[in-house]
């Protein structure tokens, strides 16, 4: 998997996001093209916001324990998959506010980087390794951009 900590990556991900457009479709799934940047935005809320409460009891267990192997792990995720709810965006965005927003948080995140990541406590999953974090950044990345032909 490419690792969104390299400059070069982050540079290939920010230029796929680029070029995207207010217009662009989805090949599958719902999410308009403002939504679906506002709804990858969401895991660097998690991160860098405190806007999300984190989970407790049952939930904080099954998140840790069933969710987290999905999430962290190199294989990509399947289309039409499940979102926690958290990360659904029902709204109508403004498509550049969104652009720009996210393109903000994947460059401070590999600015960072991965040093700053390795064993840091994730909102949702406990601590991770820098390897875990970049799978989940880059494999939600790479799902939704692949989902509007970027």
């Amino acid at each position: 998997m490419k690792n969104i900590f390299e400059k070069e990556v982050t540079e290939e991900v920010v230029a796929r996001i680029n070029a995207l457009d207010a217009q662009s479709i989805p090949q599958w799934g719902k999410m308009s093209v403002d939504q679906m940047l506002a709804h990858c935005s969401v895991s660097y809320e998690l991160v860098y916001e405190n806007k999300h409460p984190k989970p407790k009891g049952i939930k904080k267990w099954m998140l840790k324990t069933l969710v987290k192997k999905v999430v962290v792990n190199e294989k990509p995720y399947k289309k039409n998959g499940m979102t926690a709810p958290e990360f659904l965006i029902a709204d109508q965005k403004v498509f550049d506010q969104e652009k720009n927003r996210l393109i903000a948080y994947i460059k401070k995140t590999q600015e960072l980087g991965e040093n700053h990541f390795d064993g840091k406590e994730s909102h949702s999953f406990g601590k991770l390794t820098s390897q875990e974090w970049n799978n989940m950044f880059y494999k939600h990345l790479n799902h939704h951009l692949t989902q509007f032909g970027v």
